[in-house]
């Protein structure tokens, strides 16, 4: 297959900026995400709608959301490569991201019932919107600036600083949860949080990366030439398996906690739980990317892979909560090696340099499209516990364990040390 050639017209350079610096704006929009989607969300929905249909509306909501990350990073991606341009689009996503976290804190705080929910449904739109409108000419800077030797690193500090900015959401909203704070203040904490390292990624990156000859008129791949490349389509694949894995339990910890494990207050015990799964994750991390680089990306998977099954099903088993505690830690000891190695993976497997943007875009998907699966595993949850005590959680986490398998087993289709044809 001929490929476009790359944006420079040469090899990706030696990166000019450090792995902290590119990384940062994961940071920030790792705290963001946990926060609102883990503690915020599924506390705000019970108000709004009450206890005998939050994981149908928690899940209708995520699903709402996730509508428009399915659509919006491909095209925001495929327009940066034709300018030639990343910062301008982080810099206005970021911007009305924040503007969608004041909406969602007044509806939050000021109103009730069923209007109120819209607006806070509107709210989450603009959070959406602005988010993804930023993250596809974001994904692009790492295969962009960091040769293929070297994405493992990066990936595993990418992975660090996620974890580390999913352990201070968890600890923050733990301290903001005991001081029983108004709720608008965690609002202003995620878009503080936000900002400070998105700045941090903006000012550092260099300058003439937004002065890249644009690609309005250079040839490239189809969508369908894209998916027909198989290093990326069997990348892809697995990125989603693994995705409707995690999406599959994670908005729902909080009712897990509440239902299953008997905590008086399900909030601080997310939060709890939250943070040993971060813990895991930031032990696992960067020693996970960086032997990724010596030995390959898919024995790493491997083996994260089977952790994050074999937890979901104990999850089920757990006598007590300092026990599903434990199980959580090595939870997170999968995943942190999981996601040390998802960056690096699915840069080996862009096909073309002159596309960078749309194709991560295209790439996110995969982890954003199994959202939807939150508003089927929500109905299935409700109508579960309906039948029998419980029983949504069987099914929940157990078909959660059916996807982290089949992902392992697809994940040795993928081609190892993918060089891209100049």
């Amino acid at each position: 297959m001929t490929l476009p050639a790359n944006l420079t017209g040469s090899s990706t350079p030696h990166p000019p900026v450090s792995p902290v610096v590119l990384s940062a704006f994961w940071f920030g929009t790792a705290f963001h995400w946990l926060v609102l989607l883990l503690i915020v969300m599924p506390k705000d929905v019970v108000k709004f709608v009450g206890e005998g249909q939050k994981g149908t509306y928690l899940g209708l909501l995520t699903a709402i959301g996730a509508i428009m990350a399915l659509v919006l990073p491909p095209l925001v991606g495929a327009h940066s490569d034709r300018t030639g341009k990343r910062i301008p689009y982080i810099r206005l996503g970021l911007a009305v991201n924040l503007v969608g976290l004041v909406v969602m804190a007044l509806a939050a705080s000021a109103l009730a019932g069923m209007s109120g929910f819209w607006v806070y449904v509107l709210g989450f739109l603009l959070v959406q919107f602005g988010n993804n409108y930023a993250t596809a000419p974001y994904s692009a800077l790492i295969p962009q600036l960091v040769p293929v030797e070297q994405r493992g690193r990066y990936s595993g500090v990418m992975a660090m600083l996620q974890a580390g900015g999913q352990l201070l959401g968890a600890v923050a909203a733990l301290l903001l949860g005991l001081l029983h704070l108004p709720g608008w203040a965690i609002y202003a904490l995620v878009a503080l949080v936000l900002l400070l390292p998105a700045l941090v990624t903006m000012q550092g990156v260099p300058a003439q990366t937004d002065r890249l000859r644009g690609q309005a008129h250079a040839p490239q791949m189809s969508v369908a030439q894209l998916f027909a490349y198989q290093p990326f389509l069997w990348v892809f694949l697995t990125r989603v398996l693994f995705a409707l894995g995690q999406y599959s339990v994670q908005p729902f910890l909080q009712y897990y906690n509440k239902d299953v494990m008997r905590q008086g207050d399900p909030a601080n015990a997310t939060s709890i739980m939250l943070a040993c799964i971060i813990v895991g994750s930031i032990a696992s991390a960067l020693i996970g990317g960086r032997i990724s680089d010596r030995v390959g990306r898919k024995p790493v998977i491997y083996v994260a892979g089977g952790l994050m099954a074999a937890v979901a099903l104990m999850l089920l088993f757990a006598p007590n909560f300092p026990v599903a505690l434990a199980l959580a830690l090595v939870f997170g000891l999968g995943f942190g090696a999981f996601t040390s190695v998802d960056w690096a993976l699915g840069s080996d497997a862009m096909p073309s340099e002159s596309s960078y943007a749309r194709d991560m875009g295209i790439w996110h998907v995969a982890f954003v499209a199994p959202q939807f699966v939150g508003a089927p595993q929500g109905r299935l949850l409700d109508w579960g516990n309906a039948q029998s005590p419980n029983l949504g959680y069987t099914l929940v986490f157990g078909i959660a364990a059916v996807f982290f398998v089949l992902g392992v087993i697809l994940v040795r289709n993928v081609p190892e040390r993918v060089h891209r044809q100049p």
